[in-house]
């Protein structure tokens, strides 16, 4: 909102005091922020900055908003101020050797302290939304088995992850009677940004989901890596705000001594086309020279640069284009979700469009039970389209509409209902920038060709084509990917060519929200960033298609 605000007004004119709370979080935008308040106080003497956390490398931002260049520290113009908080101790325990499967191992302990603890609230660490939701189910199913055995004591368990519906975020805050024990199975999201009063009893899995982006292959990944130790002692204090507790750390001691003492910031490990975007929407032309606090690596920005251009959003002097650029810029989405939509009204398409880019912004909309698998695929099936993963998510929205939005059929079809209402919502926020913007109102009433080639204008960077190892290649540098096994096409036909949303790693490296598309769409929609030819071997002459930056030879049979 800050960085938002800062467009309208570059100084900050109605403000005499900012306070940049939760900064240790090191999102994107709050480097983003940070980098712009300390180009605006060199203008403005007069504005106070407070820069608040809880795990803060306080030194570091000192030195940083520190403009005094005396070497006299007396005209220091920054200052570290410290509060102590009320805290209760905790005792930390370890695990003697590493575990296997820490989804496990956190059911197993929750419902130890359970049996074995007299009082006190349980909150428990993971590192994703899927991982929350199965160990909220596995939790359920042996709570309501130890209840029939006589347990006096009940469990409720609640789940807590950003993209759960404010409603069911805010049951966690409420209070239960002594004859209910809640468990809390969270993301790192409950690490600083919430306190919940009641929690006694803390498990940590030891590892968080983090992006991480390669420009070398222009690949950005969602990976599971530790803790830092700044994020382990933060999970710990959890149990200590209100009473005494404990802290179970699924790992060994002399593991948390290897961990990273704080986490990579995002501005080091992401794709940088949304900062760049951002900087040149509010004016910072050269934003090789603009004051990070964590300078990102500079091929990450020279990658960033080069997508924006592709996409039309900067021209051929790294200028934001009129009026692409500066429109892509007002969508609080990824630059090729915004691409797409922009487009959509010339492909008569912009209502799937609209409906599409908010459901990719949806986690899990297949629910899949554990006990219940056979029967949740069934009706999943009902929605699959050969088409692949885009037209599945539509295909599912507009059923749900149909069904006048009805928790009950969600429900029947194992769908996440929160996540549906959710993406109805964004559906709105990105229906009203199109109208602004004069996008016509369209359907293809029907025509999947439109809906796809539209999607292609957007993320044209992000083609791959299945090769004959079983595996699909990038474009770009001949990457190994495959199709993430949620994926509608997972398990039928491969198709030649495909485009997607995102890369996920685990054992592999992972093609999530896939969809299947033509060659020829790559080269009529992306001229500029691919071409045709041919390449001769000693058996036959071959159409390849490649990268005109890259020449990546690409065989097209």
């Amino acid at each position: 909102m800050l960085v938002r605000e800062m467009m309208a007004d570059p100084l900050l004119t109605r403000y005499s005091v900012l306070m940049l709370d939760e900064a240790h979080e090191r999102t994107l935008y709050t480097d983003i922020a940070i980098g712009l308040l300390k180009k605006v106080q060199k203008k403005r003497g007069d504005l106070r900055l407070i820069v608040a956390s809880a795990t803060l490398d306080a030194e570091k931002f000192k030195d940083y908003f520190n403009q005094n260049d005396t070497g006299d520290p007396s005209k220091d113009t920054s200052v570290i101020l410290t509060v102590e908080g009320r805290t209760f101790p905790v005792d930390i325990f370890y695990i003697q050797s590493p575990v296997p499967d820490y989804i496990k191992s956190t059911v197993e302990t929750a419902m130890k302290i359970h049996q074995m603890e007299s009082d006190g609230d349980i909150l428990a660490f993971l590192t994703g939304q899927e991982e929350v939701e199965t160990v909220v189910s596995m939790l359920i199913e042996q709570a309501r088995a130890l209840s029939r055995t006589g347990m006096k004591k009940h469990l409720r368990v609640l789940p807590m992850y950003a993209g759960l519906p404010s409603p069911d975020q805010m049951k966690v805050f409420e209070r239960v009677s002594h004859s209910v024990r809640k468990v809390i199975v969270a993301t790192n999201i409950a690490e600083t940004s919430i306190t919940i009063h009641g929690i006694a009893f803390v498990i940590d899995c030891g590892f968080v989901k983090l992006r991480a982006y390669n420009p070398k292959t222009a690949i950005e990944c969602l990976v599971v890596v530790p803790v830092s130790k700044a994020s382990a002692n933060q999970r710990a204090g959890r149990a200590g705000r209100n009473r005494s507790g404990k802290c179970y750390r699924l790992y060994t001691e002399e593991d948390f001594e290897k961990l990273p003492k704080s986490t990579v910031p995002e501005m080091q490990r992401s794709n940088l086309a949304p900062v760049i975007l951002q900087l040149k929407a509010l004016g910072i032309d050269n934003v090789l020279r603009f004051p990070f606090l964590s300078p990102p690596p500079a091929q990450s920005m020279v990658q960033a640069l080069e997508l924006l251009y592709a996409l039309g959003g900067l021209d051929m002097h790294c200028r934001l284009t009129e009026p692409l650029g500066m429109r892509i810029a007002e969508f609080p989405l990824n630059p090729m979700f915004a691409k797409m939509l922009l487009e959509s009204g010339n492909f008569g398409c912009s209502q799937e469009i609209l409906t599409i880019a908010a459901m990719m912004q949806i986690q899990n909309v297949f629910l899949i039970p554990p006990n219940q698998k056979a029967q949740a695929a069934r009706q999943h099936r009902k929605f699959a389209v050969e088409e692949g993963d885009h037209l599945t998510m539509l295909n599912v929205y507009e059923a749900f509409v149909k069904h006048s939005k009805s928790s009950q059929w969600c429900q029947e079809h194992f769908l996440n209902y929160k996540g549906l209402v959710r993406a109805s919502v964004v559906r709105e926020q990105l229906k009203k920038l199109l109208v602004r913007f004069k996008v016509p109102k369209k359907s293809s009433e029907g025509d999947p060709d439109p809906v796809l080639r539209c999607i292609v204008s957007g993320f044209f960077a992000n083609a791959a084509k299945f090769h004959s190892t079983g595996a699909y290649r990038t474009i770009r540098d001949d990457h190994e990917l495959h199709i993430h096994p949620t994926s509608v096409l997972y398990a039928e036909k491969p198709p030649r060519w495909v485009v997607y949303n995102e890369v996920i790693q685990t054992a592999k490296y992972y093609m999530r929200d896939v969809t299947a598309v033509e060659s020829a769409w790559l080269l009529e929609l992306a001229p500029h960033f691919y071409q045709q030819g041919t390449v001769r071997n000693r058996h036959k002459a071959q159409t390849h298609l490649s990268l005109k930056a890259k020449r990546a030879k690409v065989d097209d049979h």
